[in-house]
């Protein structure tokens, strides 16, 4: 699912470890987004259609 925080917002992303940049950012869906969005912190959107996909970073 893509993401996007919501203006003025700062979302931590746990997988990743960083903020949830403005232009958004793939993530997979989880009950920690799923709160974020009903929270009003985030909003679900389609990506743009030039959009390249998130590249996956490994954590090993």
């Amino acid at each position: 699912m893509f993401v996007k925080p919501k203006d003025g917002r700062s979302v931590h992303d746990p997988a990743r470890g960083d903020l949830l940049p403005a232009t958004g950012r793939n993530v997979e869906p989880s009950q920690y987004w799923y709160r974020r969005e009903n929270d009003g912190d985030i909003e679900v959107v389609k990506p743009s259609q030039g959009a390249a996909p998130d590249k996956k970073v490994s954590t090993k």
